[in-house]
């Protein structure tokens, strides 16, 4: 029995950058590229007859750009996994993405590294993140504190300030020992915070609690 390979359609003003996402795909066996397109005119009329499971897109495009590209996909309900491809990290930008249905983020300078592992992370319906974004999400963390609780109501406090502390050196992969240093606390109260951190995200590591404060703007 065939596994079904996941379709692929790659969006880039830049036919290089498209020629070396394909070059790297070609040896992945889960993986098949059906489409490309060098505008983001040409990747709305490319999904009006054919389908993809997976968008890479990138965001700075002639005649319409990636963010344009994304609006009119949610607007017309067409089922794909954007992965956006970007030469500038930025949080804000990040945001509006994960808004308009994205999945991933990568940026341009580290796609053909970690391609292969956000296609199969966003075929999956997980979001994937370069190391790149994620840390400028943990820069973020350090200059914005803002509370707020989850939407969904799932708790109904706000995180704390030293929540939000233990939070944001999590995010920096400073481990438990590191952490207890820096604030002057034992590991062991640090483990305790961690814990209680991913039981009020509703996430299961380090990474999931970065990408749900930005998603929810807890940060």
């Amino acid at each position: 029995m065939k596994t079904k390979k996941i379709k692929v359609h790659i969006a880039d003003d830049h036919q290089v950058l498209i020629d070396g996402i394909e070059a790297v795909l070609k040896s992945e066996p889960e993986i098949a590229v059906v489409g490309t397109s060098v505008n983001g005119v040409q990747v709305l009329e490319w999904y009006e007859k054919n389908n993809a499971d997976v968008l890479i897109l990138d965001i700075n495009m002639p005649k319409l750009d990636g963010i344009q590209v994304l609006k009119a996909l949610k607007k017309k309900e067409i089922s794909t996994k954007p992965i956006v491809l970007s030469s500038y990290e930025d949080i804000k930008l990040v945001r509006k993405v994960l808004d308009l249905g994205a999945l991933g983020f990568l940026g341009k300078n580290c796609a053909s590294e970690q391609i292969v592992k956000a296609i199969l992370s966003v075929s999956a319906g997980k979001e994937y993140f370069s190391k790149n974004v994620l840390q400028e999400m943990l820069s973020f963390v350090g200059i914005k504190k803002r509370l707020m609780a989850r939407p969904d109501g799932y708790y109904d406090r706000p995180l704390s300030e030293r929540e939000l502390e233990i939070l944001k050196y999590v995010s920096c992969e400073m481990n438990s020992k590191e952490i207890g240093n820096a604030l002057n606390i034992s590991p062991s109260t640090v483990e305790t915070y961690r814990k209680k951190l991913l039981k009020k995200l509703d996430v299961k590591n380090s990474v999931g609690m970065v990408m749900y404060a930005v998603k929810h703007k807890l940060i």
